[in-house]
């Protein structure tokens, strides 16, 4: 497949453009969408040498998504397959967002990194490497993993211990021979610690504070009838959380081989090693907190409350379903607070840790005191500065092909209605 810069361009240097876009994911390419519709001249600024990069070179081998297809719904191109409520594996996603790519054929110069952005008098200056460029609106849609993040006690391990963090982890032959112990319960450390199991590796799993889901109730899929009560189109003024709703752990469960739960009880009956939160590590050892079966309980009760509000909405509707044939376990798995390496010939370490966000290339005051983004909607305080991709930045889709395209349409709007602004008023429309 293709994914080279097929329609990238060469531009001169300090060429200025109405806006520029940092990020040719989803995200980006969304909202090139909606500047085309407006006929909204513009750049897309990519670092990686390739198209979907992230996609292709950050996922394991066996990545699919957790999501139905039918919610990828990147404006102009939803899910063109046969199979809307499978889960596309990742060659699959990489194909759908080539053909968006092919279809938008979108202005991208990759291998252009941004190194700098700043405000000028009348807009931007943003820097690569190679080119500076000018811009009077900015849309940074480069997500918000970009630092793989580990514990800082796996620098008190042994030497011999192999570690890999989830972004580069790509299958079970790739670690060496022994015993595998995973840090993390969400999406990913969770999916990789089955990847294993199902390989026939010893796993030993460190269980966080992440909630779990069931993939289907009575008949269907849990993220459709989610759909049909309306949930996903919650906005984040509307959630119980409130602001806090971006830092929520994502719940656990796969779409691999059609989709099914991850039941961590049921893993340890079936020989998985579960313990609490890591708590330290030293040459001989890890130590854990003592709250697994804490940690269990909670993620089952998010499980259970969500369904339990399935079953309501069937109740009150009317709706006729088949009865619940989910496989449930009360299996309380022994609790341990210490691991010796050489006696469980633990060899290797996947970090399912995630990442920290690195913006400090973004030179502008957009940020608050933890390094987030300070933005409505994707529109920031600082004036013609926008973000676009991150979590619950409207509603639970805003980060995912389900939404970004609602908040592209948005902030496209927003930029139009700027770029029609006399000097003056915008200058008012900034001080407001």
């Amino acid at each position: 497949m293709n994914t080279t810069s097929v329609h990238s361009k060469t531009h001169p240097r300090d060429a200025a453009y109405p806006v520029i876009i940092i990020g040719a994911g989803q995200a980006g390419l969304a909202m090139s969408y909606w500047l085309q519709q407006w006929d909204i001249d513009h750049l897309i600024l990519e670092k990686a040498a390739t198209f979907a990069d992230g996609w292709q070179s950050q996922r394991w081998d066996a990545f699919c998504l957790v999501t139905p297809n039918w919610q990828c719904q990147l404006p102009g191109y939803p899910y063109p397959g046969d199979d809307p409520n499978g889960f596309m594996v990742k060659d699959e996603i990489v194909a759908y967002l080539q053909g968006y790519f092919d279809f938008l054929k979108p202005p991208v110069a990759f291998s252009s990194p941004v190194t700098n952005v700043v405000k000028t008098g009348t807009g931007f200056q943003v820097d690569t490497p190679s080119q500076t460029y000018t811009a009077a609106q900015v849309v940074v849609a480069c997500g918000a993993y970009h630092t793989p993040f580990t514990l800082p006690c796996a620098a008190k391990m042994p030497a011999t211990i192999t570690h890999v963090h989830t972004r580069d982890y790509k299958n079970p032959d790739q670690l060496p021979p022994g015993e595998v112990l995973v840090v993390g319960t969400g999406q990913s450390g969770c999916q990789i610690a089955e990847d294993l199991h199902l390989a026939g590796r010893k796993v030993h799993l460190c269980v966080g504070q992440a909630p779990r889901v069931n993939r289907r109730y009575r008949g269907q899929d849990v993220v459709k009838w989610l759909d049909d009560m309306g949930y996903y189109e919650t906005t984040i003024d509307q959630h119980p959380e409130g602001k806090n709703a971006p830092k929520a752990t994502n719940h656990y469960v796969t779409g691999r081989d059609g989709g099914r739960d991850l039941n961590l009880r049921i893993f340890a009956e079936q020989g998985m090693q579960l313990y609490g939160r890591l708590q330290d590590a030293d040459q001989c050892g890890l130590s854990f907190h003592d709250d697994l079966h804490q940690n269990l309980d909670y993620a089952d009760e998010v499980a259970r409350r969500i369904t339990d509000s399935i079953e309501k909405y069937i109740q009150e509707n009317g709706i006729v379903a088949p009865a619940d044939d989910n496989l449930h376990s009360e299996y309380a798995p022994p609790v341990k607070t210490r691991l010796d390496f050489e006696a469980a010939n633990i060899t290797s370490v996947v970090w399912a840790t995630g990442f920290k966000t690195d913006y400090h290339w973004l030179r502008l005051p957009a940020f608050d005191g933890s390094g987030t983004p300070m933005q409505k909607r994707g529109v920031s305080p600082v004036h013609g500065l926008y973000f676009l991709g991150l979590n619950w930045m409207h509603t639970w889709g805003s980060g995912r092909f389900y939404h970004v395209g609602q908040d592209a349409e948005f902030l496209s709007k927003q930029i139009r209605q700027q770029r029609e602004m006399a000097p003056g008023e915008a200058a008012m429309s900034e001080a407001v």
